[in-house]
């Protein structure tokens, strides 16, 4: 039976840093300094040099950052907050849960992310901030969008989790907007070994509002200023991120490379991947588009492929949403695109073979014959 191709396969990035991981997790816990300890400080360090931002506030988890970045900025009851609805529920679960309203917005057809020109008629006297999503690992259009928030006084807030090390006309997301949110999911280009997360700004009242609520919003201990919450990014978990945050832009370069030999190969067979001039791409998943994607997605599993949808029902469409989302056909382009996406076998450790072998599956399933020499031009030698 031949090998599986996983859509992410996490076993073989962890041995490539086992020995790392445990002698510093051996090394953490001789030391037992477990609670907002020195690699979380470190770790909060490193990472804001690494986005270019002037403070890092590690956290629980992705839907805690951007849960705590909302609080920040003081957005509360009454407020509207603009953002979309082909993404994963975090983020509109944070501006329920500060008891702001979620309003959404259509994407652009070539990226998935937030389309600047559908902006503006969203925006009413209780809008205060705008949320896009980096998507797939590529940065929303950052400069037509502030372009919007400076002229209507709104807050940028980024949802930065499926793009550590993206950039933006050479800024790395996270520092593109007031305060930027990342998670740091298991799945994710920069993993943790379980959940956590961080805030990113270089608003440095931000950053200290973020610190006190993360810790119950004690200034001291058993001495607290306002209500704020449990949520820590532990000890254990900065120790594993401070690894991998080392070895991030070599794995990402790697995601680039397996996406262009995707890109080389099936361009004429499916809708490829867009990515937009001025930004880089890491490529957190590698999605490509096709009016028979269920078909192909079934082909492919028999096949023993994985595939991923993300995302298969938009945010607006789902039950949890009801109350304030618009009708269906509101957001044609994002429902349009919902029932087309499929994502791609993609890590930094795929091989060639696997990927070869994911595309001349789907050369087999549309019937398309590998070319032959005639055809040589359009193809590359991997794929004949």
């Amino acid at each position: 039976m031949r090998q599986e191709v996983r859509l992410v396969d996490l076993q073989r990035q962890y041995q490539t840093i086992r020995n790392d991981v445990l002698q510093a997790v051996d090394a953490t816990l001789s030391g037992m300094e477990l609670f907002l300890g020195p690699n979380l400080r470190t770790f909060e360090r490193e990472f804001a040099d690494y986005c270019g931002t002037a403070e890092a506030v590690g956290v629980a988890s992705g839907t805690d950052a951007l849960y705590l970045a909302l609080r920040a900025c003081d957005i509360g009851p009454g407020d509207e907050v603009i953002t979309v609805a082909n993404a994963f529920i975090s983020a509109v679960e944070a501006i329920v849960m500060v008891g702001a309203k979620p309003v959404f917005v259509d994407v652009e057809p070539e990226t998935a992310t937030m389309d600047p020109k559908q902006v503006p008629a969203a925006i009413t006297s209780r809008t205060c901030a705008l949320l896009p999503v980096h998507l797939h690992g590529q940065a929303a259009d950052m400069y037509p969008l502030q372009v919007l928030a400076d002229k209507y006084g709104l807050l940028m807030i980024e949802d930065a989790s499926q793009a550590q090390g993206a950039s933006y006309e050479g800024h790395r997301v996270g520092g593109l907007s007031d305060i930027g949110a990342f998670g740091f999911h298991f799945s994710k280009n920069l993993g943790a070994y379980g959940e956590a997360g961080i805030v990113t700004t270089n608003n440095r009242t931000f950053a200290e509002r973020v610190r006190l609520l993360r810790d119950h919003g004690s200034t001291s201990r058993y001495h607290y200023e306002t209500l704020g919450m449990n949520s820590h990014l532990d000890e254990l978990q900065a120790v594993v991120l401070r690894i991998k945050l080392r070895r991030l832009d070599e794995w990402n370069q790697l995601r680039r490379s397996h996406a262009a030999t995707y890109t080389d190969q099936l361009g004429g067979c499916v809708t490829l991947p867009f990515e937009r001039q001025g930004t880089q791409h890491v490529y957190h998943a590698y999605v490509i588009e096709t009016d028979d994607r269920d078909g192909l997605r079934a082909a492919l599993a028999a096949q023993g492929i994985q595939t991923g949808i993300h995302y298969p029902v938009p945010l607006h469409l789902q039950p949890a949403c009801a109350a304030f989302a618009p009708p269906r056909g509101s957001l044609p382009v994002t429902e349009r695109l919902a029932s087309r996406i499929l994502s791609l076998p993609m890590f930094p450790e795929l091989t060639k073979g696997e990927i070869n072998r994911v595309c001349k599956s789907i050369y087999n399933y549309f019937s398309l014959d590998v070319p032959g020499p005639a055809e040589e031009k359009n193809m590359p030698s991997s794929i004949k």
